[in-house]
């Protein structure tokens, strides 16, 4: 907070400084572009040849009137002017005429389309009475009784045929888990000649667990998609027979 100076002494103030200073226009720039300007157009309308006035270029052409101008439309047609009391009775005529003439042409047209008509479906139904009417067939054989014919009794043989058993959808001599026999054998000892299939098997003759991951090994490696995995079917014989020819 400011202190109040002592009785009998002045405070001093800052001075203060002028914001902008006004002075006078420089008119007589203003005054020497007018001038040199006017004393360019001076020496510009000197050196220009002499030649026609401004307004001698132009020439006065009379216009016409707007109804004049309008052009007429190649799409209408004008009408004669009509007469006070003038007959139009034989026009009038005339159009009846017309009318009639042209009502009877539709009449006909339409007479003959129905007659087409009418003669089609009486063919038709010609052509239906006649195809009811015609017989099927001789009508003295539907009139004749039939006689039963005796159907021979079939006579009991001496032993039945058979059954035939359901062929293998894997080929004939196809072999499987559970099967035993010498061509089972045959099959351990080709696989133990595959190396890292059948290493060290037995040739038992029996188609067991183990050698059933021995066949879906082999298939697998080699790819036999014919049969099925593990089954010992004609495509894994014929692969496995060409790899182990002795």
């Amino acid at each position: 907070m400011s202190t109040p100076p002592e009785s009998g002494q002045t405070a001093r103030r800052r001075p203060i400084e002028p914001t902008y200073v006004m002075r006078r226009r420089r008119t007589e720039a203003l005054a020497e572009l007018l001038r040199e300007f006017e004393q360019d157009r001076a020496r510009t309308e000197q050196q220009a040849p002499p030649g026609p006035a401004p307004g001698d270029d132009y020439e006065a052409v009379p216009v016409p009137p707007a109804r004049e101008r309008i052009l007429p439309d190649p799409e209408t047609e004008e009408l004669p002017p009509v007469r006070m009391g003038e007959d139009f009775s034989a026009d009038a005529g005339r159009r009846q005429d017309r009318r009639r003439d042209t009502a009877q042409r539709a009449g006909g047209v339409d007479l003959r389309r129905a007659a087409v008509v009418v003669g089609v479906a009486a063919a038709a139904l010609i052509g239906f009475g006649a195809a009811l009417l015609v017989p099927g067939g001789d009508s003295s054989d539907e009139a004749r009784p039939s006689t039963p014919t005796q159907e021979p009794t079939p006579t009991a043989t001496g032993s039945a045929p058979p059954p035939q058993q359901a062929e293998d959808p894997d080929g004939p001599g196809t072999l499987r888990e559970g099967d035993t026999g010498a061509e089972v054998t045959e099959l351990q000892e080709r696989l133990r000649k595959i190396p890292n299939v059948y290493d060290n098997g037995p040739t038992s003759g029996t188609y067991d667990s183990t050698l059933t991951e021995a066949v879906a090994r082999f298939q697998l490696w080699y790819g036999i998609r014919g049969d099925e995995t593990g089954v010992y079917g004609n495509d894994t014989r014929l692969d496995l027979e060409s790899r182990t020819q002795a």
